[in-house]
Order: structure tokens, then sequence, then C-alpha cells
């Protein structure tokens, strides 16, 4: 990223929230409407890409559970699966659980005090279907933007670590 650039006006930048851009860092509006519409077109792509492996009508939380429980290919337990995808309401994730049980997708299982979830063969063949079309679809497409591998971890890098000022930025507005 050039670091030369000269500073563009709030008028200049696309933002959701005008009055936001008008403070000390009009950048972190612009970015901040950059993250809405990303969510937003991420969550979409999620549930199409489900859809079009044969899988319809899941929600992209129960997508990315899905998808959890499936890495590394070990079984997680409720709270494992909360904390990965900083899903706060623990009733969420057991409603996603339930639905995805029941879909054949996930089976859940005790070890000693705790749930157990892992993906079924239907699951594995579900995610396998929705990686081929990811990787026909999207990854292919991202491949002409310019950005090389190591710009998208940067990305992700600058992501991770924002997540953490606003984590920390919501736990002092909830002191207030």
């Amino acid at each position: 990223m050039d670091k030369t650039k000269e500073r563009k006006s709030p008028r200049e930048l696309i933002v959701s929230s005008a009055h936001l851009a008008g403070g000390s860092s009009p950048a972190l509006s612009e970015l901040e409407y950059g993250l809405i519409l990303f969510s937003h077109a991420f969550n979409r792509w999620m549930v199409r890409c489900m859809a079009a492996a044969g899988v319809p009508s899941l929600s992209p939380v129960e997508i990315l559970i899905i998808h959890s429980v499936r890495h590394r290919g070990r079984p997680k337990t409720l709270s494992d699966l909360c904390l990965v995808l900083d899903i706060e309401d623990t009733h969420v994730a057991n409603y996603a659980v339930k639905k995805l049980e029941a879909a054949g997708l996930v089976k859940t299982g005790k070890t000693g005090k705790e749930k157990m979830i892992q993906v079924t063969d239907k699951g594995l063949e579900a995610l396998t279907r929705y990686s081929e079309i990811r990787e026909r679809l999207l990854v292919e497409a991202t491949k002409v933007s310019g950005l090389s591998q190591d710009d998208l971890s940067d990305i992700a890098s600058h992501l991770r670590a924002l997540s953490g000022y606003y984590e920390q930025a919501a736990r002092s507005a909830a002191t207030l």
C-alpha cells in the first residue's frame, strides 16, 4: 500500500455514515462501510455456494459451524465452536448444531460430560462439493484481482488485529 497518497477529503470517501467520516479518522469509516458490504456479500456467497453444493436453506452461522467442525478432521465441542467463531450466545450455536444434525450433516456424542460434534459422511460430501465450487467460482475470480497470496494473508492479519481493537472498544463502551 502506498503511504504517500494524499488523504481523501470526507466528501471523496465512500462511506455509509458521513457524520462518522467527519472525525479524525475518515478512512476508518470507509473501512467500516467496506466491511458491511463484504460481510453481507460473504454471507450471501456461503449460502448460495452451499445451496449449489446440494444443501439449501442453511444459514451463514450453520455453514460456518459445519466448516469449523470439519477443520482438521477432529470432533469439536460447542465451546470450541463458540470460541473460534466468536459466537457469544451458545444457544445460537447449539440451535445450528441441532439443525445440522437433523439434516444428517453432523453427529453428536458424549466424551465425559462434553458434547462432541463431528461431520458425517453426508456432511463431508457436501463440504467437498462446496470446496470444488469455491475453487471454480471464487478462487479463480480472485486470481485476476492482482492480489497475491501474501497480499490476502496481510489483509487477513490486519482484519484480525482490527477485530481486537473493536472488541476492546466494545468492552470499554460497555463501561460508560
